[in-house]
């Protein structure tokens, strides 16, 4: 497994499908990930520090959790199979649950939970972006700096 880093959300055109982008801790991959509109929000709204109102449905599971005295340790992203990625929650008390990584992201940012991916997705979805080809990175974190939850289609 390999630690893994969210560099943020965007909406990938034509299609006007957000993607989450993780990136490799200790490498030069990059792992895009479609996700939905509602998982994009939640994504963003935890990079950007935005507390809404209400508890949205990640904030309550984060909630819930400490309540009951357990903590999300990792987020593992174990498998692609058929386009669909598939990820684990793995808890302080030992018990493993299964999720969709969009709700496993979403989750782990509010939680400061790490994320890992594995070695077989990275080999399958993961793209090589070589130094030379950092700047793209960045002008895309710049593009993740100007963009709001609303531009995902919900504020919450």
């Amino acid at each position: 497994m390999k630690q893994m880093e969210v560099v943020g959300v965007r909406v990938e055109m034509p299609s006007n499908q957000p993607i989450v982008l993780l990136k490799e801790a200790a490498g030069d991959r990059y792992l895009p990930i479609w996700i939905g509109a509602v998982e994009a929000t939640a994504i963003a709204f935890a990079q950007q520090g935005v507390l809404p109102a209400r508890p949205l449905t990640h904030d309550l599971f984060r909630d819930v959790l400490e309540a009951l005295g357990v903590q999300l340790r990792t987020v593992n992203i174990t498998a692609l199979r058929e386009g669909i990625f598939f990820a684990d929650l793995v808890f302080s008390n030992g018990v493993e649950v299964s999720a969709r990584p969009s709700d496993s992201i979403a989750l782990a940012l509010r939680t400061g939970a790490t994320i890992f991916a594995s070695e077989d997705v990275l080999e399958e979805a993961g793209v090589s972006i070589p130094d030379e080809q950092e700047d793209e990175v960045e002008k895309f974190r710049e593009f993740l700096d100007t963009i709001s939850p609303e531009d995902f289609g919900r504020s919450g």
